[in-house]
């Protein structure tokens, strides 16, 4: 799996996240209506997202690698649309908690997320609320993206050091196999339109 490219990312998060200033966690960010505030409040691992990994698990889950999970989500219709709005709300109430509580997360939750991670076997996988079940290698993959995304989305609201470059590199590979693979190399190539397959992610 990939642990220690989510290892090095989740550690860019840790060394940044206790050093922000009050006026860097009130800034805005390019997500529109959202906060640097909110946006740590949603990527910071919270209780509830240890005692999912920690839940029983399944043998032969639904969906076995990221780009599959990422393709489910970002369907037309999929979750990634329907579920937006309620997503920023729970990042708001969230966010309520207080920097303090966030930080935490970041640096005690986090370490516990990568062990739980990397405890488990790679393609067993536990149960999904919107896709059924997921296998621990597709949310590490998964974790990559977003962890590397949103420190992205830190970086445009506040400045900041980039992330590690194995992130970034891994990120790509995750991204690219999301759309057909015809279809992408065409886009990036300049050969066929680009709409066919950007925005990859919602």
């Amino acid at each position: 799996m990939d642990i220690a490219v989510l290892e090095q990312v989740w550690q860019a998060w840790a060394r940044r996240v206790p050093a922000l200033t009050e006026d860097e966690w009130a800034a805005p960010t390019r997500l529109p209506g959202w906060s640097v505030r909110d946006l740590l409040a949603h990527v910071a691992p919270g209780p509830s997202v240890l005692d999912h990994l920690r839940g029983p698990h399944v043998a032969e889950p639904l969906v076995v690698d990221g780009p599959d999970m990422l393709r489910r989500f970002n369907l037309p219709g999929g979750a990634a649309h329907t579920m937006a709005a309620d997503v920023a709300e729970r990042a708001r109430q969230e966010a309520v908690a207080g920097p303090a509580t966030v930080i935490d997360y970041f640096l005690t939750n986090g370490p516990v997320m990568l062990a739980l991670l990397s405890e488990a076997e790679p393609a067993a996988g536990i149960a999904h609320p919107v896709l059924g079940s997921v296998s621990f290698r597709a949310l590490a993959e998964v974790g990559v993206v977003e962890a590397t995304v949103h420190l992205l989305d830190l970086i445009a609201a506040i400045g900041g050091p980039p992330p590690p470059e194995a992130a970034l590199r891994r990120s790509v590979e995750i991204l690219a196999a999301v759309p057909p693979s015809t279809a992408f190399i065409e886009a990036v190539t300049g050969r066929g339109p680009a709409e066919a397959v950007v925005p990859i992610l919602r």
